[in-house]
Parts: C-alpha cells; structure tokens; sequence
C-alpha cells in the first residue's frame, strides 16, 4: 500500500485502538491524513449517559458499550458505501467489541497502540480537558484482551513521537516490519 492508497485505490478501514492516552486521536489523524481517509472520532459518538459516567469515575459496562460500538461501526458503513476510507478511534479492548466494528468492512484492520501503564498513567496526568479520570486507566488495562492471530492488525509501541509512532502504523498497513514494543 503506497501513501494516499486509500484515496485512489479500494477503501481502506482502520481502527486505531488501545487504552486511554495511547495517543489514539493524535496517531488517527496522522494515519487519515497520509491515508487519504476520514478521520472519525469514537469519542464523539458516545451517548451523553457513557461520557457522565466515565467522567463520573465508574467504568462502562459491555450493556453501556453496545450502542457505541454499534455507532461507530454504523459510521463505518455509511462511508464504505460511499466508497470512501477510514481511519476510527476506539479503546475495542476486548476481541467481541472489535467483532462488532469489524461487521462495518470485513477487511477491518486494527493498530493497536500499546504503552506502559507508568506512561500512559503520567500522560494522563497531564492531560486537560478530558472525560476519562487517570483512576480508570487500571481498568482498561484488565479489560485489555490483545489482538488475536487471526485478527487483522499490528501493536505499535507509543513511546516515539506521534510521527514516529504513525509511520511504525503505515509499515504495519503496508506489512513491513516495524520496531515491536518492549515492556
């Protein structure tokens, strides 16, 4: 896959993936704006009642992910059947919640973006202006179920830069090797 595939050849669907402060946002955009895509934030398409809750410090159960996941995998549809690419955010910590975006384009293809709870607990810290409290960080990473070998996609390490980490996500597209994580 060259750079700017999605835009000329057949529809790309990526989901950006992984627990909180992994960088999702930041390496999706890169990721869609090399792709050609378009960038969909999974964050947005959370009922007010999940962001509440989350911000309240409770964590989701599967019952308040349902709707979500089925939303974001809707606005997956409405652009494959535009033909168009995609690259979403989503957490998609357990292989059912990925089962459920992959119904949106079977060729569904998942970066996972891995880092250390230390890391990731200190960007969190260090975050403004997000619903999601440093004290569910714990939670995700017992929810965390990993890809699967027979899942489309890659882990990429967070701790290079965000340009780094979306060129380490591009060779994973392309199937090249990539730095694997350490830790």
């Amino acid at each position: 896959m060259s750079e700017g595939e999605a835009a000329a050849g057949e529809p790309v669907h990526v989901v950006v993936m992984g627990v909180s402060s992994t960088g999702k946002t930041t390496v999706a955009r890169g990721l869609a704006e090399r792709l050609g895509a378009r960038f969909v934030e999974g964050d947005d398409l959370h009922p007010q009642a999940n962001i509440d809750k989350m911000a309240a410090g409770t964590p989701l159960t599967d019952e308040d992910r349902w709707p979500w996941l089925e939303a974001i995998a809707a606005r997956t549809r409405e652009v494959a059947g535009q033909g168009g690419s995609t690259v979403v955010t989503c957490s998609a910590l357990r292989r059912a919640y990925r089962d459920v975006l992959r119904t949106a384009a079977d060729d569904t293809f998942f970066v996972h973006l891995h880092g250390t709870f230390n890391l990731l607990a200190q960007r969190m810290r260090e975050r403004q202006g997000h619903f999601m409290p440093p004290a569910l960080l714990q939670s995700q990473f017992e929810t965390l179920e990993p890809l699967e070998s027979d899942e489309r996609g890659a882990l990429v390490d967070v701790t290079p830069t965000p340009d780094v980490v979306v060129e380490h996500a591009l060779d994973a597209l392309r199937g090249e090797p990539w730095p694997r994580p350490t830790g």
